[in-house]
């Protein structure tokens, strides 16, 4: 295996957005499993396009590891980016499964895929660069620590939860209350962490979606139809559940 040495460590804004339910929503039906592959990854490219000033550093199973550097944000623009991404990743999530939702397509990929939800972690801290086959990978600890926290007892369905790391560095122009979680994070140990409700976040400024039209339905149903083949035939694989 070619492996290249890591790069010098460098303070980074880490982010995960994490599809909830996606166990649970993925059938053995050869047509609802197809339809929910296509579903899933439309889901997650809309959510990876709302990303404005991350990267991507990997795309996990049902979930989106992201990061910027975060050595040029203030203290309190660190917590307002991580809040400001999530709220626009938000939006496109739903944006886009009310889309699918309503496609004519009748198949449970389809059907139900108003049981999805998103959620979000995010992190501040060092972190390194390592080359694996012409592939780039963010290593640390703190790479481990934020995702660890997606195993958490946060008791809302949809929520951005801060490391105290993080969290520490709000200041008074960061207005959202936020709630305290204890976590007892594997190879770390107890760790406190705060969320706040993802709905607390929108911009209310901003207009609702218009309904989608009938020509825009039957589009999508094709779309997803035609796309969904290729799963049906066997010519691509099912994606796998990340194991965070």
């Amino acid at each position: 295996m070619a492996r290249s040495p890591g790069t010098a460590p460098e303070r980074a804004l880490l982010v995960i957005a994490d599809v909830s339910g996606y166990t649970t929503y993925m059938r053995t039906h050869r047509m609802s499993l197809a339809h929910a592959e296509v579903n899933m990854s439309r889901l997650l490219d809309r959510v990876i396009d709302a990303a404005s000033g991350f990267d991507l550093v990997e795309i996990e199973g049902d979930a989106a590891f992201l990061s910027r550097p975060a050595d040029t944000l203030t203290d309190g623009a660190a917590v307002r980016a991580t809040f400001e991404v999530a709220a626009a990743m938000h939006r496109a999530f739903h944006l886009e499964r009310r889309y699918v939702s309503t496609n004519l397509c009748p198949c449970q990929g389809c059907n139900e895929v108003d049981s999805l939800r998103l959620k979000f972690v995010a992190h501040i801290g060092e972190v390194a660069t390592q080359t694996i086959r012409k592939r780039h990978k963010l290593v640390g600890i703190d790479v481990i620590l934020v995702h660890r926290m997606l195993k958490n007892p946060v008791g809302i369905p949809e929520y951005v939860l801060l490391s105290e790391d993080l969290h520490r560095l709000r200041d008074d122009t960061v207005a959202t209350a936020s709630h305290e979680v204890l976590q007892d994070l594997e190879g770390i140990g107890p760790t406190r962490g705060y969320f706040v409700d993802v709905a607390d976040l929108a911009d209310p400024s901003l207009a609702a979606p218009p309904d989608p039209t009938l020509l825009g339905r039957l589009g999508r149903t094709l779309t997803v139809a035609g796309s969904g083949m290729p799963y049906m035939l066997g010519l691509r694989r099912r994606r796998a559940t990340s194991a965070a």
